[in-house]
């Protein structure tokens, strides 16, 4: 029998709790999937959009299924990626004839008319740069991830080792040890940041991969590389 001194059993969670919750964390597993392939399709709409008009209209590819089917003119078909493997397959064949002897002298001979036009001149080279930057197949590339008290002494920041900083930088720093070039990217966005020359004594090395790093920032320190002990970074 059940007096007034007697607790209370807790609650569960009611009706509409529970249906939120579930709520959640489904949104939690489709908003990531859902995300990706919207953006894909869009990426993919976007270079068809941009490729398939430089194609002849007899070539479309709706209108090449359509006569191969025998469909009604009038019936529209969407087909999506054609533009995508267009887009491959040109560029990769620009890349192979730019390979040789004729299309290195195809090219400097373009470079030479673009950098007589002023204007051309500054879009080109700019657009060239950042090219060569993002998309060159070479072996620079941040090496380890690191510690740096910026902006100040007892505030740390998450950066990245690029290189060692060499000649004019260097020489007028002067620093009789090893300077070190460490770009500290922003919070979400990592593609944007500052550019800082430290001494190597200066800066901690990190043992997580540049990828966790790169995790840590966008996800504005919510997801460490080991959820469980961010002190020890999985192996």
């Amino acid at each position: 029998m059940n007096t007034p001194f007697d607790p209370e059993k807790p609650r569960g969670p009611g009706l509409f709790a529970r249906l939120r919750a579930s709520f959640l964390t489904g949104l939690v597993v489709i908003a990531p999937v859902g995300l990706t392939i919207w953006l894909i399709w869009s990426v993919v709409g976007w270079i068809d959009g941009f490729v398939l008009p430089f194609v002849p209209w007899q070539y479309q590819p709706d209108k090449l299924i359509q006569t191969y089917l025998g469909l009604d003119p009038s019936v529209q078909i969407n087909v999506r990626g054609i533009g995508v493997v267009i887009f491959l397959v040109f560029t990769t064949v620009i890349g192979w004839l730019a390979k040789g002897l004729i299309g290195r002298s195809m090219i400097r001979y373009a470079e030479t008319l673009v950098e007589r036009t002023p204007v051309v001149r500054s879009i080109y080279s700019g657009i060239k740069q950042i090219s060569e930057t993002v998309f060159a197949q070479s072996e620079r590339s941040f090496e380890k991830a690191c510690l740096i008290e910026y902006p100040r002494k007892g505030i740390w920041a998450i950066g990245f080792i690029s290189t060692t900083a060499k000649g004019e930088i260097s020489d007028r720093a002067g620093n009789t040890g090893t300077l070190l070039s460490i770009f500290v990217p922003t919070t979400p966005n990592p593609t944007s940041g500052f550019l800082l020359f430290l001494p190597a004594e200066d800066v901690i090395e990190l043992d997580m991969t540049v990828e966790d790093s790169a995790k840590l920032v966008i996800s504005a320190g919510l997801v460490y590389p080991n959820g469980k002990n961010p002190t020890r970074p999985t192996q």
